[in-house]
């Protein structure tokens, strides 16, 4: 068999649970969904399953998604991972090559529904270790999205976060970092995360994801954001519900962000006000 698991989005799963299952089902293809709120289907894939758990229907981001049956106020949302027994999976990818198809959830699974046994595998019922009583479960987020992207940063917050990264009996790792410490040479940070190697200069830092190697400079005032790696805040900048992708330099007194401050015509801002600054150009070495 082969599980083929999307790469946007942020979860934990014991996936040898969903494999048990594809297995005592006898399925030729499963579907990990969870029950979503109906305003959050539009932009998923829905299924409809049987009482069998076999699924009857699959939608790719509907505009009007079909709610669960007994539920009118949320509907079943595929996670975009799947469980393909191996014999399926290469006859169903050289059918769409030959129609030149791309796409699972619009031009494969419709089909495979009415030629194969497709079953759906409900991730609430999936456990995974060390989940503490505070936490959402399941936690699931398609960060897909600029909205998506910041409240999942959001979610990992305050001293009872909905999704808690710290977990050792089921840990999330990242790459080996083998620089500096985090330096706070003055200022005030409340109800944040500090990457490796940052260093905050008598700055005020708030409800905020700071990555590795960033440098905020003295009275810069950064409030709900997420500052990506090797940038610079410049002093006295301020900067609310901003997404800073990483190499940038932020000039000093720039101001920038949602109603609170006035934007500045460098950053793009998302529907719901997220200001977005993208990649800048990486110079030689470090920031510093």
């Amino acid at each position: 068999m082969v599980a083929a698991f999307g790469s946007d989005h942020v979860y934990r799963m014991d996936i040898n649970q969903m494999v048990h299952f594809h297995l005592e089902q006898n399925a030729d293809v499963t579907v990990a969904a969870l029950a979503m709120p109906l305003e959050q289907c539009s932009t998923l894939g829905v299924v409809r399953p049987e009482h069998t758990g076999w699924i009857a229907e699959f939608q790719e981001k509907p505009a009007h998604p079909r709610p669960m049956a007994g539920d009118p106020r949320r509907a079943l949302a595929s996670m975009g991972n799947y469980i393909f027994s191996t014999d399926v999976l290469i006859g169903t990818l050289k059918a769409i090559r030959l129609r030149s198809e791309q796409d699972f959830g619009r031009d494969v699974l419709p089909r495979l529904i009415h030629t194969h046994n497709v079953c759906v595998y409900d991730f609430a019922l999936n456990r995974a270790l060390g989940i503490k009583p505070y936490e959402e479960q399941p936690y699931w987020r398609d960060v897909g999205t600029s909205e998506a992207y910041f409240a999942a940063h959001m979610d990992m917050l305050g001293d009872e976060p909905r999704f808690d990264i710290f977990n050792p009996s089921w840990p999330i790792y990242s790459d080996n970092y083998l620089g500096p410490e985090t330096r706070i040479i003055d200022g005030e940070v409340r109800n944040s995360i500090l990457g490796a190697g940052t260093v905050i200069r008598g700055a005020r830092v708030n409800r905020s994801v700071i990555r590795r190697e960033v440098v905020i400079e003295p009275d810069a005032d950064i409030d709900e954001c997420i500052i990506m790696d090797y940038s610079v805040i410049g002093r006295g900048a301020k900067l609310r519900r901003t997404i800073v992708d990483r190499y940038n330099i932020i000039p000093p007194g720039s101001v920038i962000g949602d109603a609170r401050y006035l934007d500045q015509q460098r950053a793009t801002a998302s529907p719901s006000r997220i200001t977005i600054i993208p990649k800048g150009k990486r110079g030689p070495g470090s920031v510093y």
